[in-house]
């Protein structure tokens, strides 16, 4: 049996002379204390995304409502990174629409929801696994900065973790050095498909703090660790859909996030950790539980707003409603294509929306313009 400072792994010295973390293999031994606190945070939890998982799955086509909740989660994990783009920033970017004073960090957002999305495919094929990650991981980097970090790859050079401009030596943390990737990733794989006893939002909870000490990748590690709660969610059936943005939790709580990461290592402390974790699922479930009632509402009253005001045409504006789920940037264009009208019907259509208030005109221009479904960008819009 470790003791408690050894529990999470050791620095050892390095032949260059600087100590680095080689983290002890999972679960933690001695093993997690289930205390009365810890097991009230798990039941909480666990009912909390219960009920969420509840509400969804009651939703006419759950998948219609997944758009908006991946985005927000991108954007939540990038700004712990340091990008700048909002949601407003990344949905009008995959609208086409030119803003020359977006952030230009916009298109590590945008790789964040391509990697999510493709990682979730692949789930269907691979299971949560050293071979996904670095897959999902050559996502994340592609064309972005970092893009010359080796995208995919493992590192073969040791990375550290410390204020800008500090060297290696004054490192706060400094992860395995390159030749002990491989026992840790393996052992790492070993506990993600292990029939253990460990409650699985307890097993969530250990494999993203040991991902992120083992920092496999030269960049990107955090936000592939924070993909990896959500894909193991999924994996295990604990959410049939990726509606909720734990990164919500961790940037309003950044401070103390990277505190009890670090304390894991100093101190074997992985209690206090999971209790913030837990905390942190429950607290992000019940808000993303409100927000699928709050969609539910608006789309409710939207669709007898149409049906008592647009007459003829409610039909076809019910299809141009129902796609603003998971396009809610639109053009006369757009809905001349998914109705089948020509280009005077589809503007008079357009024209019924705005006049109800139901899309708003965002360029100001007389040609090429856009409209937004702000009502319902406006339920993720708290950043």
């Amino acid at each position: 049996m470790m003791t408690a400072s050894a529990r999470a792994g050791r620095y050892i010295r390095q032949a260059e002379g600087y100590s680095a973390f080689i983290p002890a293999p999972l679960p933690p031994d001695p093993p997690i204390i289930m205390d009365e606190e810890m097991i009230t945070l798990l039941s909480d939890a666990d009912r909390a995304l219960g009920r969420l998982d509840g509400s969804i799955q009651t939703l006419p086509d759950p998948g219609l409502f997944v758009f908006m909740y991946v985005r927000k989660e991108a954007v939540l994990s990038s700004q712990i990174e340091g990008t700048q783009s909002s949601l407003n920033d990344v949905l009008e970017a995959e609208a086409a629409i030119t803003d020359p004073q977006r952030p230009r960090d916009v298109d590590e957002v945008l790789n964040y929801v391509t990697a999510m999305n493709y990682g979730l495919t692949r789930l269907s094929e691979l299971p949560v696994s050293v071979r996904l990650l670095r897959e999902i991981h050559e996502h994340l980097l592609r064309g972005v900065r970092g893009a010359h970090l080796s995208p995919g790859e493992l590192r073969t050079s040791q990375n550290w973790i410390g204020s800008g401009g500090a060297t290696l030596n004054e490192a706060t943390f400094v992860p395995p050095p390159p030749h002990e990737l491989g026992p840790s990733l393996s052992a790492f794989e070993t506990f993600l498909h292990s029939d253990s006893r460990v409650p699985a939002l307890v097993k969530i909870g250990l494999a993203h703090a040991q991902f992120e000490t083992i920092h496999p990748f030269l960049d990107g590690n955090g936000r592939i660790g924070r993909l990896l709660i959500t894909f193991l969610l999924c994996e295990k059936g604990t959410l049939m859909t990726p509606v909720l943005y734990i990164s919500y939790y961790f940037k309003k709580h950044r401070a103390e996030y990277y505190t009890l990461l670090q304390n894991i290592r100093d101190n074997g402390d992985w209690e206090s950790w999971l209790k913030f974790f837990l905390v942190g699922m429950a607290e992000v479930s019940r808000e993303a539980t409100e927000i699928a009632r709050r969609i539910v509402v608006l789309r409710e009253s939207h669709r007898a707003l149409i049906v008592e005001h647009f007459g003829r045409v409610a039909g076809n504006a019910l299809v141009v409603l129902e796609s603003l789920y998971s396009r809610p940037y639109i053009s006369v264009n757009d809905i001349a294509a998914m109705t089948d009208v020509t280009y005077p019907a589809a503007s008079s259509l357009m024209a019924k929306f705005v006049k109800h208030g139901l899309l708003t005109e965002i360029t100001g221009q007389a040609r090429n313009r856009r409209f937004r479904y702000s009502s319902y960008v406006e339920i993720f819009a708290n950043e």
